[in-house]
């Protein structure tokens, strides 16, 4: 680890990721590092970038499929306290990229703060949502983003505003490699009226999706005007297993980690849908899932 001199602190080799995904799959991480600040974090980016040393960041891990190999490089995870800071004003919140959604809808609404309802359910952290632009049916973080500060890859950390950031379905245009915060603008509304809102999206989701097996959410972004879920269910996989994977019974567009299963095994029934879908209906299924190999 001789790229990193003075940060050993902070740096694990061979960390395994498994235990950071809620697939509870894949390998090590060759490096895994927590910076305990914004200095040492962009210190980290800089080295990797003069080391030519892969960098990736990591949430919470709810939209991430790790390759049982593992990653070659640095896998960096903002859980320090200094990332998850969270301050209001008025309606507006500012919160760090390692923020827990769970616990930024849960504030929000005893505030009487509404727009994050849409994030009900997701496990995430803030900077991955921003990322992806997470949301549902219900609506998407993009509508109530402001700005996000991020680091790019030379170190350098500067702030996008809302005018210049496209925020499309599971996807923004935000290049940069390190999210650091975002602004959200909020409208004051019945913290009761909230809290009953969260209630109804919460059961609707309970009722229609695995909410207490290992996934990682949605695997399939839904094509235009269709339903990757749909889709699945009609070409007879809803269920189906390989290996210790299987196809949710509950949603088709859930792909649950049962005993004994790889990331292999999960890679390998993707694979099978989507050669399905596309044989059948000619629709090319895209990923939302993350998979890193």
């Amino acid at each position: 680890m001789n790229w990193l001199p003075g940060l050993a602190e902070i740096v694990k080799a061979d960390e395994p990721l498994a235990e950071h995904t809620w697939f509870r799959l894949g390998g090590p991480a060759e490096f895994f590092v927590r910076p305990r600040d914004e200095r040492e974090l962009g210190e980290v980016v800089r080295r990797c970038r003069e080391n030519e040393i892969p960098l990736r960041v990591l949430g919470r891990g709810s939209n991430l499929l790790v390759a049982d190999e593992g990653v070659k490089g640095a896998v960096v995870q903002l859980a320090a306290p200094s990332f998850k800071t969270v301050q209001i004003n008025d309606n507006v919140l500012r919160a760090g990229a390692g923020a827990s959604l769970t616990e930024l809808v849960q504030r929000c609404a005893r505030a009487g703060l509404s727009g994050l309802e849409c994030l009900v359910g997701i496990p995430g952290s803030l900077g991955g949502a921003v990322k992806i632009n997470a949301g549902g049916r219900f609506g998407d973080i993009g509508s109530v983003a402001q700005s996000v500060r991020v680091i790019d890859s030379t170190g350098y950390e500067f702030t996008r505003q809302r005018q210049d950031i496209y925020f499309g379905y599971r996807m923004t245009n935000i290049l940069a490699r390190v999210i650091l915060e975002a602004e959200l603008l909020l409208v004051p509304d019945d913290p009761e009226r909230i809290g009953r809102l969260l209630k109804e999206i919460w059961m609707l989701k309970k009722t229609t999706q695995p909410t207490n097996s290992r996934n990682a959410g949605c695997i399939f972004k839904n094509p235009r005007a269709l339903s990757a879920g749909a889709l699945i269910d009609k070409v007879g996989l809803k269920g189906h297993a390989l290996g210790g994977a299987r196809v949710s019974e509950k949603h088709a567009n859930f792909i649950e980690a049962g005993p004994g299963c790889t990331a292999r095994d999960v890679l390998a029934l993707i694979d099978l849908i989507r050669q399905r879908v596309r044989d059948r209906f000619e629709v090319e299924l895209e990923l939302e899932v993350e998979v890193w190999q």
